[in-house]
């Protein structure tokens, strides 16, 4: 499958579900019901319920990204990733160090489970990246575990839009290129500094988007996400 062209766009729109309570995310699920087909469950949720949600959510038919951001050593990663994917996740997030992802890769052979890199979290800029020991500015850092990724046999990678059309030229047609710290047109940034909009992440490459805070915290979910998706259509 070319994750660049990746089936409709509702399928390539994936709902951050960061909400306090398991009852608040199941209500946005309901809310959202033929209007989203993939979410996303987080640290957040995860600690409040989210990871028996996640599995009946999955059981159901849904999608799940499950966006734990693993890293620790080979043997644990390699047994996390085993029982995920006994969960029947369609998306995880790991850190892209190499021995994590290649202990990963080797976990989730001959499953469907798309294991996502995580290359430099949307919040950063380059002070940040500096202060966090890095002798690359975030661009280089982000195209050096895109390469990583793509050698160590993962399904994609988690990005910047911004960042999104040099990581495709780099993993080619079949990964697929996440995007979070998306905001509509006019909408606030919150604490993300690397953001850009539905239309433009598409057509810098991205597979798939992840919109949280826009959708699950307006006051009507439905129409926002039915918006994000006409902008995405616009691209």
């Amino acid at each position: 499958m070319h994750f660049a062209e990746a089936g409709s766009m509702r399928d390539r729109l994936i709902v951050g579900l960061d909400l306090p309570t398991l009852s608040e995310a199941e209500k946005a699920v309901r809310e959202l019901e033929g209007a989203v087909s993939f979410y996303k469950i987080g640290y957040q949720l995860a600690f409040a319920g989210g990871l028996d949600f996640a599995r009946e959510l999955a059981s159901g038919g849904t999608k799940v990204f499950l966006d734990m951001k693993l890293l620790d050593i080979d043997n644990t990663v390699a047994k996390g990733v085993e029982n995920i994917v006994k969960m029947g996740m369609t998306m995880l997030t790991l850190h892209a160090y190499p021995r994590a992802m290649r202990a990963a890769v080797e976990a989730a052979k001959g499953s469907d489970l798309c294991l996502l890199g995580v290359t430099v979290l949307t919040s950063m800029d380059e002070q940040d990246v500096i202060d966090a020991g890095y002798e690359y500015d975030p661009h280089t850092l982000v195209l050096r575990r895109s390469e990583q990724a793509l050698h160590a046999g993962m399904g994609g990678i988690v990005c910047s839009a911004e960042e999104a059309q040099a990581v495709r030229r780099i993993v080619g047609p079949d990964l697929a290129v996440v995007t979070p710290g998306i905001r509509p047109s006019g909408s606030d940034h919150g604490d993300q500094k690397r953001v850009v909009t539905p239309a433009q992440a598409i057509r810098n490459g991205a597979s798939h988007l992840v919109v949280g805070r826009p959708i699950v915290k307006a006051p009507d979910r439905r129409a926002a996400a039915e918006a994000i998706l006409a902008e995405m259509q616009s691209a």
